[in-house]
């Protein structure tokens, strides 16, 4: 049998504020109903910023524009033995297609304040939603040509 290859889950998520309010999603999963941040997994050929544009608007109906990059995070998910490589993203929201379907399993798009994300972390996807909030917050902004994409 040929050794096992491990790789991370590379995942883009969008950090978007307005009106002292994070825009997370309400999901189904396995366990239950969960908040995160629109967030998905980066498809092959794709670059890190057109991710992100295409899970936002899937699962939330909003058309976002990424400006900054808010910071790259790894983390193992303990249950599942499963590693995530994140790329955190913030911009500006371009507009709402109100008749947009949502992707399924996502319950909605909804508005939290800062400290509605606290009170809901028994509810978090994984420990990097409050995190990403947090270091939206704190300022935290990187250049998006960091990212460097070839085909």
């Amino acid at each position: 049998m040929p050794p096992m290859i491990w790789k991370p889950n590379v995942t883009v998520a969008a950090v978007i504020f307005r009106d002292g309010k994070f825009l997370l999603v309400e999901e189904e999963t396995e366990t239950g109903l969960a908040f995160n941040q629109p967030a998905g997994h980066l498809e092959q050929g794709e670059a890190l910023v057109d991710a992100v544009i295409r899970e936002t608007i899937e699962e939330t109906a909003y058309h976002f524009k990424p400006t900054h990059l808010v910071g790259v995070y790894n983390w193992r998910h303990p249950a599942k033995d499963v590693t995530y490589l994140r790329f955190a993203f913030t911009g500006e929201l371009r507009g709402y297609d109100a008749g947009r379907r949502l992707d399924d399993g996502i319950v909605g798009a909804r508005w939290l304040t800062l400290d509605e994300v606290r009170a809901t972390q028994a509810r978090h996807r994984s420990p990097l939603i409050l995190r990403c909030c947090e270091d939206w917050l704190a300022g935290k902004r990187y250049p998006l040509d960091l990212l460097v994409h070839y085909d």
